[in-house]
């Protein structure tokens, strides 16, 4: 029974840190990308520094946190499935390394963003396909057990 208990609270937090990870991509690509007319307004009743803020404080308290628990439900669901061994978790894992990593880069072009001066990295603006690729192996991985 706890197995089932933790494998739900797994799937809750990567729902919530992959859902946050596709709403900071896609807030770093359309406040990056550039205007097609010098000088236009950004959205309309809608400030730059007020999406990038509400972006960077649902960051940093629902996807990160979500981030962390999804780790640490996932190595207690493969704990407890005993999977440790098994060649479909490892590829899973260096899966959700690069989620991991994308995460931090995502959070760190909110950072710049926030800044006066603030241009975004260049690898935030893949995003959301490496996000999406990334989902579907892991998805794979984790259902088909191919490896």
């Amino acid at each position: 029974m706890i197995y089932l208990w933790l494998k739900a609270f797994h799937i809750v937090s990567v729902t919530v840190w992959i859902g946050g990870m596709f709403v900071a991509a896609i807030a770093v690509a359309a406040l990056s990308a550039p205007k097609s007319l010098p000088g236009a307004p950004g959205p309309v009743g809608i400030a730059q520094p007020d999406i990038i803020g509400a972006v960077r404080r649902w960051d940093r308290w629902a996807t990160s946190p979500a981030m962390l628990l999804a780790w640490l439900f996932g190595l207690a669901v493969a704990t407890e499935g005993g999977w440790f061994g098994a060649r479909w978790l490892m590829m899973k894992l260096v899966f959700v390394v690069a989620l991991s990593g994308l995460h931090g880069i995502l959070s760190g072009t909110l950072r710049k963003l926030a800044r006066p001066d603030g241009r975004p990295s260049p690898a935030s603006g893949h995003a959301l396909p490496v996000i999406v690729g990334a989902v579907v192996v892991i998805v794979l991985l984790v259902v088909l057990k191919p490896l």
